[in-house]
């Protein structure tokens, strides 16, 4: 697992960018809607289809993938909201900003001892 966090609002992309994580050649990323350009990134990510701002709707195929896609990620979106019901992610984060890192992957490591990985 790799994390990385900044202080107040930003975007998941942006903080992505900035962070200079890379991925393997092989390694698949399937991201969100909101990753729009990181195929310039990573040649081996899949995103979401969106629509054009002239309201022209998505081909058979195009939802067949966004469907595929979510499908995917949807145990990734699990493990994003049983973090968020630690409130570590969810709220305003109140204590020491140095000790946030620390405390964020010992609640990882909870919900992973928990799920049995």
């Amino acid at each position: 697992m790799c994390t990385d966090f900044a202080k107040g609002k930003t975007h998941d992309f942006k903080l992505f960018k900035n962070s200079k994580v890379h991925f393997k050649a092989d390694t698949d990323a399937k991201t969100d809607s909101g990753y729009q350009g990181i195929k310039d990134i990573h040649g081996n990510s899949t995103t979401p289809f969106k629509r054009t701002k002239l309201h022209k709707k998505l081909t058979k195929a195009e939802r067949q993938h966004n469907h595929q896609l979510a499908s995917d990620r949807i145990t990734n979106e699990h493990v994003i909201g049983a973090l968020k019901r630690f409130r570590i992610i969810a709220e305003r984060y109140r204590n020491r900003r140095t000790r946030f890192g620390l405390r964020f992957n010992l609640i990882a490591g909870i919900y992973n001892l928990q799920v049995g990985f």
